[in-house]
């Protein structure tokens, strides 16, 4: 076997466990969180600062935070090509409940 060929197989012997790793942890971030906990409070009434050009506002939400439900104030989301910014919401799936981020849609 050429040495060429020894050295591409140690590459993908180095390369493939990563990339595995990197694969098994896909799924725990692309979706979304469930708690089985109270539902949130009601939205808070929050003034909607002035127009900013190039940018879209993000309403605030509440967050669970382990023991209890925080405030997180809204804040501005750059524009990301052509399209609107869906806010993050609150989903009710039985006795859970599901926080969705908010995402650019075309």
């Amino acid at each position: 076997m050429s040495f060429a060929r020894r050295l591409a197989k140690f590459r993908y012997a180095l390369i493939l466990p990563f990339a595995l790793a990197s694969l098994a942890s896909l799924p725990s971030i692309a979706q979304a969180q469930g708690f089985n906990q109270p539902p949130p409070p009601p939205m808070r009434a929050e003034m909607v600062p002035g127009g900013r050009p190039g940018f879209a506002w993000d309403p605030g939400h509440w967050r669970w935070e382990g023991g209890g439900y925080g405030w997180v104030p809204g804040h501005w989301e750059p524009m990301r090509g052509h399209g609107h910014w869906q806010p993050g919401h609150w989903v009710a799936r039985g006795p859970n409940w599901f926080w969705v981020d908010g995402r650019w849609v075309r």
